[in-house]
């Protein structure tokens, strides 16, 4: 029942910046919690960065923190993944990730319900 859909990404060349968004819908309205993942075809799916359902609390993976800013619209949706600075090692697909819990890890695909199919990012010179 919950639709999780990325945007946004696309070629770029080192050192440029790039938006994602992700919108979700479903049951609980705009009350999902929202992580940002890439994955390299054949690696796991690493977590980038985790939104809570207002908005106000932020986390992120320790290569990206000086780089990426996740944010969402005061609606709640879309959530937004700025991305600055990219590296060629950011390259990857990015999934969008959806929850409906407000209480528990973030940080792993485990802990969340509804995924979007992807988008790539593909940073090279």
């Amino acid at each position: 029942q919950v639709q999780v859909e990325e945007a946004g990404g696309r070629w770029a060349q080192p050192g440029e910046s790039l938006k994602l968004s992700c919108t979700v819908s479903g049951p609980s309205g705009t009350t999902y919690a929202v992580g940002w993942f890439r994955q390299i075809p054949g690696a796991e799916r690493q977590f980038v960065a985790a939104v809570s359902f207002t908005g106000q609390m932020t986390s992120y993976a320790e290569s990206v923190k000086a780089r990426f800013a996740i944010s969402r619209a005061k609606g709640g949706f879309p959530v937004y993944l700025q991305m600055n600075g990219l590296q060629v090692e950011d390259s990857a697909i990015y999934y969008c990730a959806a929850r409906s819990r407000g209480i528990g890890t973030f940080d792993r695909p485990s802990d969340y319900e509804s995924w979007g199919r992807g988008t790539q990012v593909t940073v090279s010179p």
